[in-house]
């Protein structure tokens, strides 16, 4: 790995939570690299594990808010203009684009877990105008276990945390899956459980006999 990425690792750790979320919101390094040394640190008994999950969450939350509101309110061009500054290039928006046109949203779930498509699928889905709620909770859905997994794989690997990406890249679309499954179930279930809403028709008077 190279020195420039450690050095920024080194100094996001001597920041503690606030290291990592703000290494998730701006993303100059990949996230899985972010929660993964976040890990080893938390191993080191530096970090609370469930406070840097806590970080983890609100970084990668707001890191994807930004794109989506990129998406809303600049829409295709301004993306296509600037997106290099943010290290988002054209293919991952037309990946991204067809992705969301093809699966839906649900897709904003599912993505997170995708090669290419992870780091741009909130940008369709800011121009599709998304409800923003919607938005958040199947980022916070998808942004949690990730993190959660990172964290812990890092801490269990130690020192060996810089191969958490070859461990780890087999098994992300299986995961995705899966987790699809169990979401799409639950909002299935939501559905089911919700009492329907009864209209009564305002009847007339009779006739006085």
């Amino acid at each position: 790995m190279s020195q420039l990425i450690m050095t920024i690792l080194n100094w996001f750790a001597e920041m503690g939570y606030m290291g990592i979320l703000l290494g998730l919101m701006v993303e100059i390094i990949p996230s899985e690299l972010v929660l993964g040394y976040g890990g080893y640190v938390v191993g080191l008994g530096k970090m609370n594990f469930w406070g840097a999950v806590l970080a983890g969450v609100a970084g990668g939350t707001m890191a994807q808010l930004f794109l989506y509101w990129a998406g809303y309110y600049g829409g295709r061009p301004f993306l296509l203009k600037y997106g290099k500054y943010i290290l988002i290039k054209e293919n991952h928006i037309v990946h991204a684009e067809e992705w969301f046109k093809r699966y839906g949203v649900g897709v904003v779930f599912t993505a997170r877990f995708i090669p290419v498509v992870r780091h741009a699928i909130s940008i369709p889905a800011g121009i599709a105008r998304m409800s923003v709620w919607k938005f958040i909770f199947y980022t916070v859905a998808a942004v949690i276990p990730w993190t959660i997994l990172f964290l812990t794989l890092g801490r269990i690997l130690g020192e060996n945390w810089q191969q958490i990406r070859e461990i780890t890249e087999p098994y992300l679309i299986p995961a995705a899956g899966f987790s699809f499954i169990l979401i799409m179930l639950y909002i299935l279930w939501k559905k089911k459980s919700t009492p329907p809403i009864v209209t009564v028709k305002k009847m007339g008077r009779f006739p006085d006999k």
